[in-house]
């Protein structure tokens, strides 16, 4: 059995928690040390256990905390080589802290964790896909301009699936925003769109991924609210009842008690 903990998501900084048993992984570390201890504690999850640090990218909402976290607890940092070369040049891990670079897939203890690549403005960003011995897999994937084919067929495979549901458009289009940020955002590179991401999780639900979480939305361009308005829409034309066919919810802007069995 192993279980996922969402302990931030979103535009402040995203961190999850992965494990079985009495070890697990962190996808992101983007709150500070402190914040995300207690993050944990609040959720009973020992860090003592926590052996790694998955990395997505190098944007600040990801990692603000590495560079602490890894050198208090002595954790292992994993990322994409890109990543990992943008991380020591901005100095946000130390030389002495154990460093790997992940090309397809890694073995932390018996928690296998493979890479899947995605497009996003960042310097070779990636998402995650952990499996735990009993052979029960969780994706973490957010920050994507677009649904890759390689994180489609990974969330796919996955018994639940966090997917990214940042901005609704609208509200993104007539905002506070400067146009080029705008841009950025909706571009291929940039977040994937609370209409984008209900499409994919009518298909994933279809295809048996039956768990599933958003994650990563934007507190300027959306709501829980509407991002689960917009997806359980979609999953309704689909023919799939809410709560029913599926679960459905959203990752927590900031610590809470809540974790995921599967």
């Amino acid at each position: 059995m192993a279980k996922v903990v969402p302990l931030f998501s979103g535009s402040k900084g995203n961190c999850y928690y992965i494990g079985s048993g009495n070890e697990g992984v962190l996808v992101d570390a983007g709150r500070s040390c402190k914040q995300i201890e207690q993050a944990l504690a609040l959720n009973s999850v020992d860090i003592a256990g926590i052996h790694a640090v998955f990395v997505t990218h190098e944007h600040i909402d990801h990692c603000s905390a590495l560079r602490v976290l890894a050198k208090k607890y002595k954790l292992d940092v994993y990322a994409s080589k890109g990543t990992m070369d943008a991380l020591i040049n901005s100095h946000k891990v130390e030389s002495e802290t154990k460093l790997h670079i992940i090309e397809r897939e890694a073995v932390v203890g018996d928690i296998l964790v493979n890479r899947i690549d995605t497009p996003h403005d960042a310097a070779e960003s990636c998402c995650y896909r952990v499996i735990s011995p009993d052979g029960k897999s969780a994706l973490i994937a957010t920050d994507m301009g677009y649904m890759t084919d390689g994180v489609r067929a990974a969330a796919a495979m996955s018994d639940f699936a966090v997917i990214e549901s940042n901005h609704d458009i609208e509200m993104l289009k007539t905002g506070p925003y400067p146009y080029p940020l705008k841009r950025r955002i909706l571009s291929d590179r940039g977040h994937l769109s609370n209409e984008a991401c209900a499409v994919e999780l009518a298909e994933l639900v279809k295809g048996g991924t039956l768990r599933l979480m958003l994650g990563h939305l934007s507190e300027q361009n959306n709501t829980p609210g509407i991002a689960i308005r917009t997806s359980a829409a979609e999953l309704e034309r689909a023919g799939l009842k809410y709560n029913s066919d599926y679960t459905l919810d959203v990752a927590p802007a900031e610590a809470t008690l809540k974790s995921v069995i599967f």
